[in-house]
């Protein structure tokens, strides 16, 4: 499972470690019953506090999206799917309304935003390296 951190964005590590693993299920890279990184291998992986991994695990088991094997360690939840795609959807919304307000304070009329937007989707779809590309977090 690939992670990708930018410490500089403003939102916390564990949010965005968090965040990443929802839309790993949403997109089904993680399916349920799939047991994710131990805290300590996740946390060296990423070069961070392993609180900050165990904060984000617990966190995911909150909200009913990972679940505790005894002696085994975490596994993605049956219903995770769902609620990571309702939350994937929920967060790209308010980032989508943040853009457009953006947009439409700076004078865009609308086929031009939707062409930015038409052009930059293109351009990234057809790029092999999408995957291992920060996405810019917005707090």
């Amino acid at each position: 499972m690939f992670f990708q951190i930018d410490p500089d964005s403003g939102v916390a590590i564990y949010d965005q470690i968090a965040r990443q693993v929802k839309y790993a299920i949403a997109k089904n890279t993680l399916r349920a019953g799939e047991l994710v990184p131990s805290v300590r291998e996740l946390a060296v992986k990423l070069a961070v506090n392993p609180n900050t991994v165990a904060r984000a695990y617990r966190d995911l088991q909150n909200d009913k999206v990972l679940e505790a094997l005894r002696g085994e360690g975490l596994r993605v939840s049956q219903e995770a799917a769902a609620h990571c795609r309702l939350a994937r959807q929920t967060n790209m919304e308010a980032r989508v309304q943040r853009v457009v307000i953006e947009a439409l304070q700076s004078g865009f009329v609308k086929d031009e935003f939707i062409g930015l937007v038409e052009s930059a989707w293109q351009s990234l779809a057809r790029s092999k390296t999408i995957e291992k590309q920060s996405i810019p977090e917005t707090p």
